[in-house]
C-alpha cells in the first residue's frame, strides 16, 4: 500500500508522540510481502528528516541467507520463508541497537543482485528513530516471537490478497520460474503472515 502524503505526515506525527522522552525508538513495520513496507520505511524516513529527526531504516531482508547457505541447507526454492533468514544474527543487531549506546553495522539487501551486503549502513548511536521492515517481525512462531519486547511501536500493513499477488508476479516476471515461485512461495509465506501475526499497534488498509 502507499499511504497519502497527509496519512503519511499522520503516521509520522503519532511516531513522534509516541517517542517523546525517548532517546531510542524503534517501530515495527510488518505485512505479507509486497505489502508496501519498504515504501512505507522509506516515506516515514523522509518525512522524519524533513523535520529534523533522526532517523534510520533497518530491513529484515538484509539478514537473508546467502543463496549458497540455502542451497547448502536446500531452502533455496523457499528463499524468503521465515527459517531461510538468519533470525539470531538479526536479533543480536536489533538488540545492539536497542541499547543505542554504540554505532551499529547492518547488512543491507540488494534485490538487484539478489543478496546481502555486509556492514553497508551503520545505524548512529544518536539516532532516535529507527524504522525496522520486515514480514515476520510480528510473527507468533518461534523464534520471531522472542522478538515482541524489542520493539516500542508496530505497524501492519493489511492488503487484499489479489494486490499481493499482482505485486509479486510483477516483481518476477524477469524470471522464467517467475510464476512458480509466486504460487509455491510468496504467496504461502503471505498466508502465513496473515494467519500466524500477534496484534499490531495499528493496522493500516
Amino acid at each position: 500500500m502507499t499511504p497519502s502524503p497527509e496519512d503519511t505526515d499522520k503516521l509520522g506525527s503519532a511516531i513522534l508522540e509516541r517517542a517523546q522522552g525517548s532517546n531510542r525508538f524503534i517501530v515495527a513495520i510488518a505485512g505479507p510481502p509486497a505489502a508496501g513496507k519498504s515504501t512505507l520505511a522509506q516515506t516515514l524516513y523522509e518525512r522524519l528528516s524533513e523535520q529534523g529527526e533522526r532517523v534510520a531504516v533497518v530491513g529484515m531482508d538484509g539478514f537473508h541467507f546467502d543463496n549458497a547457505v540455502l542451497q547448502e541447507k536446500g531452502l533455496l526454492a523457499r528463499k524468503g520463508a521465515p527459517e531461510t533468514f538468519d533470525f539470531d544474527g538479526f536479533r543480536v543487531a536489533l538488540e545492539r541497537i536497542r541499547a543505542a549506546d554504540r554505532d551499529v553495522a547492518i547488512p543491507v539487501f540488494d534485490r538487484s543482485m539478489e543478496l546481502a551486503r555486509a556492514g553497508a549502513a551503520i545505524v548512529r548511536k544518536d539516532t532516535r528513530v529507527i524504522l525496522v521492515e520486515g514480514n515476520y517481525l510480528l510473527l507468533d512462531e518461534d523464534p520471531w516471537a522472542t522478538l515482541d519486547g524489542l520493539f516500542d511501536f508496530s505497524i501492519y500493513l493489511d492488503v487484499p490478497d489479489d494486490q499481493i499477488r499482482e505485486r509479486l508476479l510483477s516483481r518476477w516476471e524477469h524470471i522464467p520460474q517467475g510464476v512458480e515461485k509466486v504460487e509455491h512461495n510468496d504467496l504461502p509465506n503471505a498466508a502465513r503472515v496473515r494467519a500466524r501475526r500477534r496484534p499490531a499497534d495499528l493496522v493500516l488498509r
